[in-house]
């Protein structure tokens, strides 16, 4: 047809119609696009049109009356149902329901009414020349790209959410234990109580679908409140706390003569450390604290970095919090010939942290050590039996670099 008309049958025309311009013939005769795929990326992108469920639903049944599967080619793109056709494949959908939602589509720019002189729709054949008036979707067609960069960009949006979603979740997780861990070591700080309320509130916050802005603000609560749990755990004042037990060990080191360099253990038989006397008999007594494999080291934390300089070579990251050393210790290990099997034994028969303060330790005598699996799981050993501690072993790398 020579003329392509903009206004519809016995209804008002509107911005929507006069949007709506004669494209060049280059653009309809492009690449052919699935017309269900177009849809599904049109679903996923339904809000950046201003469409509905419904009006889908509606694009849909027009789009089962175009006979290809494919938009685009030398196929005109113009559908004629009646509306009894229409409602009847859209499952008995009301009329003025289907005409409303149609409306949408085409405010939408999604959809073009070519109507006829008198408003019925049609094709009308003469030779090779064809003229069909109803339903053009050659602007869906057109604005195949539009669509998908849509989609695509609903898609990346959904996996930041998703993403940051599991670390709000992994990080709640850290504080309600560093809540608990915290409690144990240090009980009656006010702070445990503040981390057990915030892991619980955020808990219950992620069963809701939260927006990428609310989970950027949990986000940044959680970091400000896992620093300062880290900070009171193994920060400058835990070290302050516990520097007069690290004395003690450094006085056990330098009065016991006969202690190996790298392999100390608490002495067999006898009073020792931990031991006490019977006032009447004067036999040793059972001891007097059990080795608390869950509590942090009795050394300060810079001491054990000062002892062990050669980690600065194999390890690049900074280390100031005791979840730091035991990242370096795992990054280390597999270089030191240590199996998984040992490092976990040594984990859960000493802790984490004074497994993490031995393979370092040992990475700093590494030369001197035959087998260092073998020596670990010698260690272990000892620490389950309750006759290792790891504050001479760092006091001796210590003297030994001090002698040096």
């Amino acid at each position: 047809m020579d003329y392509t008309p903009i206004s519809p049958f016995m209804r008002p025309i509107s911005h929507a119609h006069l949007r709506v311009v004669e494209r060049p013939e280059a653009s309809v005769l492009g690449r052919p696009v699935n017309k269900w795929e177009l849809l599904r990326e049109l679903s996923k992108a339904q809000a950046a049109f201003g469409v509905s469920e419904r009006d889908l639903t509606v694009l849909q049944g027009l789009l089962s009356f175009f006979p290809d599967d494919a938009l685009g080619g030398n196929t005109e793109m113009v559908v004629f149902p009646s509306n009894k056709a229409i409602c009847e494949r859209l499952n008995g959908m009301p009329c003025s329901t289907m005409r409303r939602h149609l409306a949408r589509l085409v405010e939408a720019g999604l959809l073009m009414r070519r109507d006829s002189p008198n408003g019925k729709r049609y094709v009308r054949k003469r030779g090779e020349d064809r003229v069909a008036f109803g339903f053009d979707l050659s602007p869906l067609y057109c604005r195949a790209e539009e669509i998908a960069r849509a989609a695509e960009a609903v898609r990346e949006a959904e996996d930041r959410v998703r993403r940051l979603r599991e670390v709000v979740s992994l990080m709640r997780r850290d504080l309600a234990a560093l809540a608990e861990f915290g409690e144990e070591i240090q009980p009656g700080l006010g702070l445990w109580d503040q981390l057990s309320d915030t892991a619980a509130l955020t808990a219950r916050a992620l069963r809701r679908k939260l927006s990428l802005e609310d989970l950027s603000a949990f986000r940044t609560e959680l970091e400000i409140l896992l620093d300062q749990a880290r900070n009171v755990i193994d920060g400058p004042e835990t070290e302050e706390m516990n520097t007069n037990d690290a004395h003690f060990e450094r006085h056990h080191h330098n009065s016991n003569k006969e202690s190996i360099d790298i392999e100390p253990a608490l002495e067999k038989g006898g009073a020792t450390a931990g031991s006490a006397l019977d006032v009447d008999t004067g036999e040793p007594v059972a001891d007097v604290e059990e080795p608390d494999t869950r509590r942090v080291p009795k050394i300060p934390l810079h001491l054990v970095i000062a002892s062990c300089p050669s980690l600065k070579t194999f390890y690049q990251g900074d280390v100031r919090h005791w979840h730091q050393l035991f990242d370096a210790a795992c990054h280390v290990r597999p270089a030191m010939g240590i199996s998984v099997s040992a490092w976990e034994e040594a984990q859960r028969c000493m802790g984490p942290e004074q497994a993490s303060i031995v393979v370092v330790a040992m990475l700093e005598r590494f030369s001197d050590i035959r087998s260092p699996g073998g020596y670990l799981r010698a260690l272990t050993s000892k620490a389950a039996a309750g006759e290792f501690s790891c504050g001479p072993m760092v006091m001796a790398l210590i003297g030994r670099r001090s002698a040096a």
